[in-house]
């Protein structure tokens, strides 16, 4: 695969760029901060998009690239495979689709599959390399490559790796200890204790044997549930016979307020019928004065004829002069004394009579108003009972109808026969005998709650035997799946070594000759001695002795040379800043071999100085330079 163009409109801080690339060696020169890291992320996000999601970063891709200038986020990238079919893909990366065409320019975005998460899977259906497999293999960074001295070991782990597994970052010996490790501490075996599978086969027995001893509380529910409704159903019939009883007793104790009220009301007749009588007798004995005064004044006026008839029978009479005047004079001042006394008498009989008169309307007005008064209070009383009566009645007909099909009628009449008093008591002994009862189902209560708690541990238990096999089988499923890792890993390994890695070891011999100028040689690989290369005496020593220069170009050599196995496309080699720390020897060094050993691959370096360039100048190298 050869990439022929990028054009950028905008990603990141690159804008308005078209960089044509060649095959062989393309050198991309730009200073520090120019955007050839950003380039680099340009073109694999052509190729497999960029996410939104942070994935462990500070920032997510998407965020990080959108264009300063916050133009147009898109760019196109024209390759051409190996079978000679070329390809223009433009992808604005604001949406999910993308643009694929064909030599022809035809749209063929719709011929490879589209994943929900990944988008179109165009660039992996034709070369079946994903993004990471790229990055492990063809793209190499700065720090993937650099590495100080006191990480030797480390980066002669990484070669071992990549002759083991085929990945520098996995070692089959820790990714099976690992495995084992993980089977012991996460499972366990038959022949372990306090692990996982131990612990748990413990409890499914201890929870079993439980769970025996809970077997008869079942039917001891049934019988206590059934106990306990025929009690509940017992005091319903309790609670509801009391309520009959308060409230017959309620509406016996409002018939006592009527009785009383018609008690007052006869209490208040009787004092009007006593006050009538008084006023009656008090009109007889003002008629009875009347009758005596006027007797009175009649024998006062009837003296006065019979004083003046004597005063003359004396006078001729002539008994004695003196005794004569006498008569006459004390006859004369009785008579006016009389008269007197009769015409004051008479003013004051006739303001008596007035006085007395007013009196007797009075009486008679006040009497006829208490005679009113009795005879409505007479009508209240008749109506009071008459609505006590017909409120009996009807209260007696409203219960037998209300509670009918719970009371017998009889027993309805016996308690409106009965007195507030007595319905009093009766409503007590009801009462207490219902408290009883209550006494009584909270025993039961008691009982089966004790019982329920127990079927409901029963229930605990057999939910945690239930969740104690499914931690069973999931640890079973773990165990089964280590073990097939195990297995897998092992036939990989296998395979690798029997199949890969003898390529990987004949290539790591010729580069080890071609870079030690024949001082090495024969590069060879085991389980037991692990990586050892042979002297030009013959002697196998272990590869860390080897200069880190050695080591790292080796390392740098067989990652490269994965490229042909990984696929059967023609990957491009993507160096960024890869040799910033080479000296100028092992940079020649590199740079010759990558041109003679990989000129079927095309090779993009990215670089900030020009060291490079005179090194391919000097070697007489031919490349594209590029300067963004």
């Amino acid at each position: 695969m050869e990439i022929n163009y990028l054009k950028i409109n905008g990603f990141g801080k690159l804008e308005d760029k078209e960089i044509k690339l060649t095959s062989g060696l393309n050198l991309i020169y730009g200073k520090n901060e120019s955007g050839k890291t950003t380039l680099l992320k340009f073109i694999t996000s052509m190729l497999y998009g960029i996410s939104k999601n942070k994935n462990g970063k500070d920032i997510a891709d998407y965020d990080k690239y959108i264009p300063w200038s916050k133009g147009e986020f898109s760019g196109k990238i024209g390759y051409t495979l190996g079978n000679d079919k070329s390809y223009e893909i433009f992808r604005d990366f604001n949406k999910k689709n993308i643009q694929i065409y064909n030599e022809k320019k035809e749209d063929i975005s719709k011929e490879y599959n589209i994943d929900k998460a990944k988008g179109n899977e165009f660039f992996y259906d034709q070369t079946h390399v994903d993004e990471t497999l790229l990055y492990t293999t063809s793209v190499v960074e700065q720090q993937n490559v650099v590495l100080g001295e006191k990480e030797q070991s480390i980066l002669t782990q990484k070669v071992t790796n990549l002759l083991s597994t085929g990945d520098d970052n996995i070692s089959y010996k820790k990714s099976m200890e690992k495995l084992n490790r993980k089977l012991i501490e996460e499972v366990g075996t038959d022949r372990t204790v306090g692990r996982p599978i131990n612990l748990i086969n413990d409890k499914i027995s201890d929870v079993s044997n439980e769970l025996k001893l809970l077997e008869s509380y079942g039917d001891k529910k049934e019988e206590i549930e059934l106990e306990k409704k025929e009690l509940e159903s017992k005091i319903e019939s309790k609670e509801i016979y009391i309520e009959v009883i308060k409230e017959i007793k309620k509406v016996k104790e409002e018939s006592n307020l009527d009785e009383e009220k018609i008690k007052i009301k006869n209490d208040i007749k009787k004092e009007f019928s006593e006050k009538i009588d008084n006023l009656n007798n008090k009109l007889n004995a003002s008629n009875e004065k009347k009758d005596v005064k006027n007797k009175s004044d009649k024998i006062n006026l009837m003296v006065i004829p019979i004083l003046i008839i004597l005063s003359i029978l004396i006078n001729f009479i002539n008994v004695n002069e003196w005794i004569d005047y006498g008569i006459i004079l004390g006859t004369v001042i009785y008579l006016l004394v009389t008269l007197t006394l009769f015409l004051k008498n008479k003013n004051r009989n006739k303001k008596m009579n007035i006085d007395s008169k007013e009196a007797r309307l009075g009486l008679r007005k006040e009497l006829n108003i208490l005679e009113e008064n009795s005879s409505s209070i007479e009508k209240e009383i008749r109506k009071l009972q008459e609505r006590l009566k017909n409120k009996l009645q009807e209260s007696n007909a409203l219960f037998k109808s209300k509670y009918s099909d719970k009371i017998d009628k009889n027993s309805i009449d016996n308690l409106f026969n009965n007195q507030s008093e007595e319905l009093s008591n009766l409503l007590n002994n009801e009462t207490d005998t219902r408290n009883s009862m209550k006494i009584g189902l909270n025993t039961i209560e008691i009982e089966e709650k004790d019982v329920v708690n127990k079927l409901e541990l029963k229930s605990k238990y057999v939910e945690e035997l239930e969740s104690l096999n499914e931690q069973r089988e999931e640890l079973l499923e773990l165990e089964s799946a280590i073990n097939i890792a195990r297995s897998a890993l092992e036939t990989a390994y296998n395979q690798m070594k029997d199949q890969i890695t003898p390529k990987f070891t004949k290539d790591l011999s010729a580069i080890v000759e071609h870079i030690s100028g024949g001082k090495y040689k024969n590069v060879r690989f085991n389980d037991e001695n692990g990586l050892r290369v042979e002297k030009e005496n013959g002697e196998y020593i272990d590869v860390g002795l080897l200069s880190l220069g050695t080591i790292d170009q080796m390392y740098l050599s067989l990652r490269l040379s994965m490229l042909n196995e990984i696929t059967d496309e023609k990957m491009p080699i993507i160096l960024d800043e890869a040799f910033v720390y080479y000296d100028e020897a092992r940079l020649n060094n590199i740079l010759e071999y990558l041109a003679r050993i990989h000129k079927d691959h095309q090779i993009i370096m990215l670089s900030c100085s020009d060291r490079e360039e005179k090194a391919l100048k000097t070697l007489g190298i031919q490349y594209n330079g590029v300067e963004i």
